[in-house]
């Protein structure tokens, strides 16, 4: 994205304009933690798909042994499922950053604010909507 294309991106009131360092900087974060969540999903899973194994060979374990089992299997895909939903928005994020659409709010339609983004580079709400949706 060009100096131009970054600045004419939305800002709150009284933010300045993106820069193209700006922008590049929260781009590159966001493919770092691309790459990092695909590597954290395939690691889960190899191991979801080890323990899945394991538990079939699980006969003869005491109830305890299959609720504990069970317990961390639901936790393992809670946690891949969390992991999956974060690599969905980083990956929304670049691609708004593509189309010119980063940082405009996907419900009003106003500003989501520089500052907001480059603390939560994945947000496609500003504060009011975000706010007006944990309410609901």
């Amino acid at each position: 994205m060009s100096v131009t294309e970054a600045a004419g991106l939305p800002v709150r009131p009284g933010e300045s304009a993106w820069t193209e360092e700006e922008l590049a900087e929260v781009r590159n974060q966001l493919e770092s933690d691309i790459a990092l969540l695909r590597k954290e999903i395939a690691e889960a899973e190899s191991e979801l798909a080890e323990r899945l194994a394991d538990s079939v060979d699980g006969a003869g374990d005491d109830p305890t042994d299959t609720g504990a089992k069970a317990y961390q299997r639901e936790h393992d895909l809670a946690l891949a499922y969390n992991t999956r939903d974060l690599l969905a928005q980083s990956e929304r994020a670049v691609q708004r950053m593509d189309e010119g659409t980063y940082g405009e709010c996907e419900s009003c339609g106003q500003a989501v604010g520089k500052a907001r983004l480059q603390a939560f580079p994945r947000a496609t709400l500003c504060v009011q909507c975000k706010q007006r949706e944990e309410r609901r």
